[in-house]
């Protein structure tokens, strides 16, 4: 059973209740159930967590790397501006495991400063706008 870590960072845990309009009314317990539903369908092994801190999430990717597990990330606000986080999310690619960056929303359709992923160049791949349906579309992909 291959492992997959699926890690979000900030406020991601408001979901349902932050902005519903666009991030949807799925709160975060829903969104665990179905990612942990759809992974065991496939028969992966997943470890869905949430942070609000750039240091946790931070480890947490390199918790990945040694454990040579691939990675679903919602890097949320985080997406745009941290250069640790895609330092991090780097070292998951280069040592032969998969990234892939996902996002509830499409950033592109949001305000400009939303359009800028210091993420992506380094991701596997990028699933956005498909609200909860993004972390499913990217557990499918890595059974590919």
């Amino acid at each position: 059973m291959s492992k997959v870590l699926v890690l979000n960072g900030p406020n991601l845990s408001r979901l349902g209740s932050r902005e519903p309009e666009i991030y949807g009314t799925t709160d975060w317990a829903g969104l665990v159930a179905a990612v942990t539903e759809r992974a065991a369908k496939l028969g992966l092994d997943v470890d869905v967590r949430q942070t609000d801190s750039e240091a946790e999430l931070i480890g947490w990717l390199h918790e990945s790397v040694d454990a040579q597990a691939d990675v679903i990330l919602n890097p949320a606000a985080f997406t745009h501006y941290s250069y640790a986080v895609r330092d991090a999310a780097a070292m998951v690619t280069k040592g032969g495991k998969r990234l892939i960056e996902v996002h509830l929303s499409n950033p592109h359709t949001r305000e400009e400063f939303r359009h800028n992923s210091v993420i992506s160049g380094v991701a596997t791949g990028v699933i956005a706008g498909f609200g909860i349906g993004s972390y499913l579309l990217a557990l499918d992909q890595l059974c590919q």
